[in-house]
């Protein structure tokens, strides 16, 4: 048995060691804050492993790098901050259609545009509704805490390889930059020994069918064809992999809901406006997407409202009206631009709400 080992580090780094104790053997990347502790982690520890690290000419070259070493079979990650990832939106969708296993981090900051460097989590509608082109998705997952952010990223490469699909961690400069304490889980070779053998992978056909991956469907209806063996997927995935968090939603006449970072604020947010006699709970969604539309929903009544806390203009807030189905009253409050929700300001929120 390997030991596991406790560390004091950042979210981005606690990310790239996930990557690491997960099997991932090639990284390609390019520097953007605040994201670049994970390009730098992986530039130092990828070479202690055998693996591969580039740090490509460009955020394009490096999903496109991703794309050739996951047809090889290895296990690949890059990772960029919001402009970068709207760089690689081309090479994603390519990577969805091709139905391949790559993992891709996300490490918000303020936009539109350049924007800054500060945190943010207005790249969810980038992330959940597909952000490149065609009728595809990604698997998103929210990491709220250093140890969650390792926890989901190891656990991504499994998800990415079960089901075929690109996965998505996103996180946000707060996370990215915290640190906080880890316990690191060791890699087990005899695990990776027992990963089923990949049915894609392009080897050499001695001996068996030739492989092709591609996404360029030119024979009358093929496109079409393909288009809804992946929608049989993402009906399948919304059934079987959707998370949420709940806390003190029982009695709550007001619920919470937000994600990653903001979760955090909402938390302690939460916890006041309890000591003030408002019963308050909280539904953090783990997967953005598929969204836990069956958890918000079930806590829906006429009787209850919802505030939902974000870094951005409001983007998850679609979601969650569809979720409660006009069966509750949804509310928002959040900040723009590298803007950080306030405790004293949501409380007000929610104490305006509840007169």
């Amino acid at each position: 048995m390997i030991a596991d080992k406790k560390i004091l580090t950042t979210g981005n780094e606690a990310i790239a060691e996930a990557a690491i104790q997960a099997g991932c053997r090639f990284y390609a990347g390019y520097p953007i804050t605040p994201q670049n502790e994970i390009c730098a982690y992986m530039a130092a520890r990828m070479p202690e492993v055998g693996g591969t690290f580039i740090q490509s000419e460009s955020e394009i070259a490096a999903i496109n790098m991703v794309f050739g070493a996951l047809v090889t079979g290895a296990r690949a990650m890059t990772s960029s901050s919001s402009p970068g990832i709207s760089l690689k939106q081309e090479g994603i969708s390519y990577l969805a259609a091709c139905q391949l296993p790559a993992v891709i981090v996300n490490v918000m900051r303020g936009g539109p545009g350049l924007g800054d460097i500060k945190p943010a989590q207005s790249d969810y509608f980038q992330a959940t509704k597909g952000g490149g082109h065609g009728d595809y998705h990604l698997i998103v997952l929210a990491p709220a805490t250093v140890q969650e952010a390792y926890n989901l990223t190891y656990e991504a490469f499994d998800i990415a390889a079960k089901y075929r699909n690109p996965v998505m961690i996103l996180g946000d400069g707060i996370l990215g930059q915290m640190m906080e304490p880890l316990i690191i889980k060791q890699m087990n070779p005899e695990e990776v020994n027992k990963r089923p053998e990949l049915d894609y992978i392009l080897n050499g056909c001695k001996g068996r069918e030739p492989r092709v991956i591609r996404s360029l469907f030119l024979g009358e209806g093929e496109l079409e064809e393909w288009n809804a063996k992946l929608q049989d997927k993402y009906r399948n995935l919304e059934i079987e992999l959707n998370r949420a968090e709940e806390i003190n939603v029982n009695d709550a006449e007001l619920i919470l809901i937000a994600y990653g970072s903001t979760f955090r604020i909402c938390k302690a947010v939460m916890t006041q406006a309890r000591r003030r006699g408002l019963r308050v709970g909280l539904i953090r969604p783990i997967t953005l997407w598929p969204f836990p539309y069956a958890t918000i929903k079930n806590i829906s009544d006429r009787k209850r409202k919802i505030l939902v806390v974000e870094m951005s203009s409001g983007q998850m807030v679609e979601d969650v009206r569809l979720a409660v189905a006009g069966e509750a009253k949804v509310y928002f409050t959040g900040r723009t631009g590298g803007g950080i929700p306030e405790e004293d300001k949501i409380l007000d929120k929610i104490e305006e709400i509840l007169k």
